[in-house]
C-alpha cells in the first residue's frame, strides 16, 4: 500500500549573512546531534556508485535502514539528500535547506522535507514528531548558529550541553594549568586553553586544529601550536595523526604515533590508492585526555558539505542531464571531475574570466583547456555520459588551517617533546618540500690540536647551543649532529638564510677575546624523504645530498644557496633590503656525486663580513 507524502516547511528570517551561516547550517553531523537524533552507522562497509552508502540507527527499539544518496549543494546557498528506507517506518526522506541573502542584510532560512511513510507506524508517528518535537529542536539550533555566526570573531563553539568530566578530572585539569604555566611561560594562553578543554564542544575536542584555534583567538599560529605540544606532554590532550585522502580530504585512518600511518591506503568513497604525503596527507590534531573528560565521538551524519569544505558545489546527474548553477567563487584554481571518469576540467576563476560557461562529462574524458571563470559564474553542467555522474567542483588550495606533519616534525619544540614519534623502521614517507641547512666548523682539528681535547669540546659543545637556539627561533628543527657538522630543516627557505646568518654572528664574535668560529654553510630547498634511521626521524634524497655538498663550497664566512633558495619570493625580498647589507654573488659549480652537471649557485655575505 502507497502512503500519501507528507511535506513541512519551516522558514526563518535570520541575522548572519549565508556565508557566515553555512559553516554551522551545512555541518549536518552537528545538526542531527543538536536536534535530538541518534548516531549512525554502516549497514556494510561497501560504498556504492557515485558514493551511495547504506546506514543504519535504532531509536526507541526501532531499527531503520536506508541506502542515503550523496548529498547536493551549492555553497553557501542551498544543500538536500535524498535516502531510501529498506527497513523501519519511512519509505523515503527528502531534505532540502535553503539560504536567501536579504536585501538589508541577514538570511531567509527555508528548510524543507518530504517524508512518505512505509506503514501505520510512519503515518501515525511521523507528524507528532515533526511538529512537536523536530520544529521546536530546528527552531533553537537554527537560532543558536545564527548567533555563534553574529560573533565578531567566533570563539571556539562551547558545548550545547553539559561537559561530563571524569572524577577527578577538574582537579586534574587545575593541576595541570600550573605545570603548563611554568612550561611555557604564557599565563593568559594557558587559561584560554583551559577554559576550551572546560567548555569546547565534543566535535572540535575531540580533533582539536591548533591553527583554528589561534585564528578564533587572533593569535600567532605557531605560538598555539607549541602550545599544545607542550600540553600534550604535560597531558592535557593525546597527539592524533590523521590520514587525508588527496581528493576527497577526508580523514582515512587516524592514529596516535606516526608508526601507524600506512605508505599506501585506499579511499573508498573516491575508490583510489594513495601514498602517505607528509606535506598533505598527514595533519596533526589533538584530543582532550580521556582522564579529563569524556569526548563523545559518534557519527550523527556520514555525508554533508561539512566533510569536505574545499568543494563548493556537488550534483548528481542522470545521463544526458544538464544542470545550472550560479555561484560565488573565490579567486583561483579549481577543478571539476565526477566520480566515474578519470582526471577532470580545470577552470581559473577572475575578475576578467567569462561569466556563463558550459563544462562537459564526455565518455571521451574532460577538455584538456583550462578555462578562464568570473567570480561569480553561472556553470551549466553537462552529463553527455552514458552513466549517472556525479559532479564535484573543488578548490585546488588546501586548508591552511592544518597542521602537517611535514611542519610539525620540522619543528624543533616538536623533536625535544616527542622524539619516540617515529616512522616504522626502514619505511619511507614524502615530506613534501624543506630547506635543508648543512653547517660545519672551519679548521675544527687544528682547533683541537691547538688548545687541546677538552677545551676545544666545551668549546664545539656551545658552537651547538648557539646553533640550535637560532634554528628554534626561525621556527626550525636540529636533526642530527655528525662530529662538528650540523644538519637542520625549515619549512621556509627564508627562515633557514635568517638562523644561519644569525648563528655566524654570534660564533664570529666570542666573549672575552676568544677566537672565533668560522661556520661553513650550504643549503638548498626542495622534496624530501622521511625515514626512521638510528632511532631518529631523518630526511633524505637529492635535496639533501645537494645540501651538503653546498656546505663544502663555504669559506665559514659566507653561505651558499641553491637555485631554488635564491629565487624564493621571500629570500629575494630579504637579500634586496638594504638595511639587512648582504651581498649574493652568483656562480657555477659541479657536485660531487652528481656526474658533470653545472650548478647555479649564490655565495651569500655580508658587505661587510659576517
Amino acid at each position: 500500500m502507497d502512503y500519501p507524502e507528507f511535506h513541512y516547511k519551516w522558514e526563518w528570517r535570520l541575522r548572519s549573512p549565508p556565508e557566515r551561516l553555512w559553516p554551522f547550517v551545512a555541518d549536518t553531523n552537528r545538526f542531527n546531534r543538536d536536534t535530538g537524533l541518534p548516531g549512525v552507522r554502516r549497514a556494510d562497509d561497501a560504498v556504492g556508485e557515485n558514493a551511495r552508502q547504506n546506514l543504519r540507527f535504532s531509536k526507541l527499539g526501532v531499527n531503520v535502514e536506508w541506502e542515503e544518496e550523496p548529498f547536493e549543494w551549492v555553497r553557501p546557498y542551498r544543500f538536500g539528500v535524498h535516502r531510501r528506507y529498506s527497513a523501519g517506518p519511512v519509505a523515503s526522506t527528502r531534505v532540502l535547506v535553503e539560504l536567501e541573502p536579504l536585501p538589508g542584510g541577514g538570511t531567509r532560512l527555508v528548510y524543507r522535507t518530504w517524508i512518505r511513510p512505509k506503514n501505520l507506524l510512519g503515518m501515525t508517528t511521523v507528524p507528532a514528531l515533526m511538529r512537536f518535537s523536530y520544529a521546536r529542536a530546528f527552531d533553537t539550533a537554527f537560532r543558536r548558529y545564527d548567533e555563534l555566526a553574529m560573533t565578531a570573531e567566533p570563539a571556539i563553539e562551547q558545548q550545547p550541553a553539559a561537559v561530563r568530566f571524569l572524577p577527578g578530572g577538574r582537579a586534574r585539569l587545575e593541576a595541570l594549568r600550573g605545570g603548563l604555566i611554568e612550561r611555557t611561560d604564557e599565563p593568559e594562553l594557558v587559561a584560554r586553553l583551559i577554559e576550551t578543554v572546560e567548555s569546547g564542544d565534543d566535535f572540535v575536542m575531540a580533533r582539536l586544529r591548533p591553527y583554528a584555534l589561534a585564528d578564533a583567538w587572533g593569535v600567532p599560529r605557531r605560538k598555539v601550536l607549541e602550545l599544545c605540544l607542550q600540553a600534550t606532554r604535560a597531558g592535557l590532550f593525546d597527539l592524533r595523526w590523521d590520514l587525508l585522502c588527496p581528493l576527497c580530504r577526508g580523514v582515512k585512518e587516524s592514529g596516535s604515533t606516526l608508526q601507524e600511518m600506512e605508505q599506501r591506503t585506499h579511499c573508498e568513497t573516491c575508490n583510489i590508492d594513495f601514498a602517505t604525503d607528509f606535506d598533505r596527507s598527514v595533519e596533526l590534531t589533538f584530543r582532550t585526555s580521556p582522564t579529563l573528560r569524556r569526548v563523545e565521538e559518534r557519527t550523527f551524519c556520514v555525508g554533508g558539505p561539512h566533510l569536505t569544505p574545499h568543494i563548493v558545489a556537488q550534483q548528481l546527474l542522470a545521463p544526458g542531464d544538464v544542470r545550472d548553477l550560479t555561484l560565488p567563487l573565490e579567486a583561483g584554481r579549481y577543478r571539476l571531475r565526477t566520480l566515474g571518469l578519470a582526471g577532470g576540467q580545470y577552470l581559473i576563476a577572475a575578475q576578467d574570466g567569462a561569466k556563463e560557461v558550459t563544462l562537459t562529462a564526455a565518455r571521451g574524458g574532460w577538455s584538456r583547456d583550462e578555462v578562464r571563470v568570473s567570480l561569480a559564474p553561472t556553470l551549466h553542467f553537462k552529463n553527455s555520459t552514458d552513466a549517472e555522474q556525479l559532479f564535484v567542483l573543488e578548490r585546488m588550495a588546501w586548508s591552511d588551517q592544518a597542521s602537517t606533519a611535514a611542519e610539525v616534525t620540522a619543528l624543533q619544540v616538536f623533536r625535544d617533546l616527542f622524539s619516540s614519534e617515529l616512522l616504522r623502521t626502514g619505511e619511507r614517507i614524502s615530506v613534501g618540500s624543506l630547506t635543508v641547512l648543512f653547517t660545519d666548523l672551519r679548521g675544527s682539528t687544528s682547533f683541537y690540536r691547538e688548545i687541546g681535547d677538552a677545551p676545544a669540546f666545551g668549546r664545539v659543545m656551545d658552537h651547538f647551543a648557539v646553533l640550535r637556539e637560532a634554528i628554534a627561533e626561525e621556527d626550525g628543527a636540529l636533526v642530527k649532529t655528525i662530529g662538528d657538522a650540523v644538519m637542520a630543516v625549515f619549512r621556509r627557505p627564508v627562515s633557514a638564510l635568517r638562523a644561519i646568518l644569525d648563528a655566524q654572528r654570534r660564533l664570529a664574535a666570542q666573549p672575552g677575546g676568544a677566537p672565533p668560529f668560522y661556520l661553513k654553510a650550504g643549503m638548498h630547498h626542495g622534496p624530501c624523504i622521511a625515514v626512521t634511521m638510528n632511532d631518529q626521524l631523518d630526511y633524505f634524497g637529492s635535496v639533501v645530498n645537494t645540501a651538503a655538498r653546498l656546505e663544502r663550497l663555504s669559506s665559514g664566512e659566507d653561505v651558499i644557496i641553491s637555485e631554488a633558495v635564491r629565487h624564493d619570493p621571500e629570500v629575494e625580498e630579504f637579500l634586496s633590503t638594504p638595511q639587512n647589507q648582504l651581498v649574493p654573488e652568483p656562480f657555477e659549480a659541479q657536485l660531487k656525486g652528481f656526474d658533470e652537471a653545472q650548478f647555479h649557485l649564490w655565495r651569500v655575505a655580508r658587505s661587510s663580513g659576517i
